[in-house]
């Protein structure tokens, strides 16, 4: 296996997502050629899945500064930055140009299957730093290829990896045999067929983030719509229903993402969602007529319901990695020197605070784990987060530490206490569980918000900061 030297060779990236195609720009700006890897036939692929979902971040927080730049150069108009894009605005108007303006250095349908160190595996030392790495693929046609990098920023997300609707972590029992009626993502209710699925049927929701809350409003629109009559949900809910259950409320400084967590709640208040709180699913059983019925670890059985949608969060996807060295928090599978910062078991209110190259690496040098797959199983992700996470790295593959080192980042507070992680069965555990916050906000009933959905990265669900 002869490899090129080390500097002539690119940098692999992948995933053509948001911190993807912002990493790719943020090394050219640095003079280094970068190589997108991107498993889908378009760029942004993970986020045109959600098309029909509106950010709850606006235009002027998802679009990275030196992307914009080079953009710029195209003529390409920029949108408005304070209004609210959808999943499928972000796709078209800035993603997909930005992959455009990338050209050949983005390759659609190119699956990465495995990265290593030429000619080491994952046990050897003997000279390993001195090797390039190499990073295999399969095309969409099928033909394998083996291509060498300088470095490896895996941005690819975890879209594509859902958590299950098991309490445990697993897969409840038989919930791959309920497929069929089971989705793990926000459903498109202006789609005809997708609409008449949930019409006027009963339909379980599990999750407690801005996923569920996005699938309670859009049921809720359903049910007051002439075609939706006797439309119901189901909240199902692993906890207690505290002040923190809906969000930051009129207190968050994303004003839409707080709306979103009334919404949910006016979905309860107005009667179109039933709410099941402290309920942990151990199994999911199938009716003689095809209906569902979910147990729980502590013996209860709810009614049945004819749809099942789990928003439970996302996980990475860590298999095509396994010949590198990483050092990876035990419980959140994110870097071990990032996750205490967001951990949602300890996670208290305020931003999250600044981190780049240093907390993101790993004992193999020159490899990044960047953007929603950053923070493993941790929830919350915005984009403006990988942004700054791609400039440090790039900054440190190009040997810019000064630039590399000096990491700013102010998020927006939610103004909500406790984590999505903390096991909390009762109200009073849920309210002093994070003790960062000096009160409750109000709640009051609201509609659904014009702005309605996502996190400004791949939409994990749960969690209460804004990390």
């Amino acid at each position: 296996m002869n490899a090129p030297a080390t500097p002539e060779l690119p940098v692999a990236v992948i995933g053509a997502g948001p911190s993807g195609l912002a990493a790719a720009a943020h090394l050219l700006d640095q003079g280094i050629e970068p190589l997108v890897l991107e498993a889908g036939r378009q760029a942004g692929a993970a986020v045109r899945e959600w098309a029909h979902v509106r950010l709850f971040s606006t235009w002027g927080e998802v679009i990275d500064p030196v992307a914009e730049k080079l953009l710029a150069s195209t003529g390409w108009t920029r949108p408005d930055p304070d209004t609210y894009p959808s999943g499928g605005d972000w796709a078209e108007q800035y993603l997909q140009p930005l992959a455009d303006t990338l050209g050949h250095r983005v390759r659609l349908g190119t699956t990465v299957t495995g990265v290593s160190r030429t000619g080491r595996d994952r046990i050897v030392d003997a000279d390993r730093e001195q090797q390039p790495f190499v990073v295999h693929l399969i095309h969409a046609d099928g033909r394998e290829e083996r291509i060498f990098a300088r470095s490896v920023i895996d941005a690819s997300g975890t879209w594509a990896t859902p958590s299950p609707a098991g309490g445990s972590g697993l897969a409840a029992l038989g919930e791959h045999s309920a497929s069929d009626r089971i989705t793990y993502r926000v459903p498109n209710l202006k789609n005809p067929a997708t609409r008449a699925r949930y019409a006027g049927r009963r339909t379980a929701v599990i999750g407690s983030g801005a996923s569920a809350f996005t699938a309670l409003a859009y049921l809720a629109d359903l049910a007051k719509s002439k075609d939706g009559t006797g439309t119901k949900g189901v909240w199902i809910l692993r906890r207690g229903i505290s002040g923190s259950t809906f969000g930051g409320g009129e207190a968050d400084q994303l004003p839409a993402r707080g709306a979103l967590g009334l919404a949910a709640k006016a979905a309860v208040d107005e009667g179109h969602a039933d709410a099941v709180t402290g309920f942990r699913t151990e199994a999911v059983e199938r009716d003689t007529d095809g209906r569902l019925t979910l147990v729980g670890e502590d013996g209860r059985r709810l009614d049945s319901v004819d749809e099942l949608i789990v928003l439970t969060g996302f996980r990475p996807d860590l298999s095509f990695l396994n010949e590198l060295r990483l050092d990876l928090d035990e419980r959140l599978q994110a870097p071990a020197e990032l996750a205490p910062l967001i951990d949602p078991n300890q996670h208290s209110c305020g931003t999250v605070y600044p981190h780049g190259h240093r907390e993101l690496s790993h004992p193999e040098p020159g490899v990044y784990l960047v953007g929603m797959k950053s923070y493993g199983r941790a929830p919350t992700f915005l984009a403006m987060t990988g942004y700054e996470q791609v400039r440090s790295v790039a900054a440190a593959i190009a040997g810019d530490l000064t630039s590399a080192d000096r990491v700013e980042l102010t998020l927006p507070e939610t103004g909500v206490c406790g984590g999505a992680g903390l096991f909390d069965t009762s109200d009073a555990g849920e309210t002093d569980s994070g003790g960062c916050c000096a009160t409750t906000p109000p709640l009051a009933q609201l509609g659904t918000p014009a702005a309605v959905g996502a996190t400004a990265e791949e939409a994990p669900a749960g969690g209460c900061c804004s990390s």
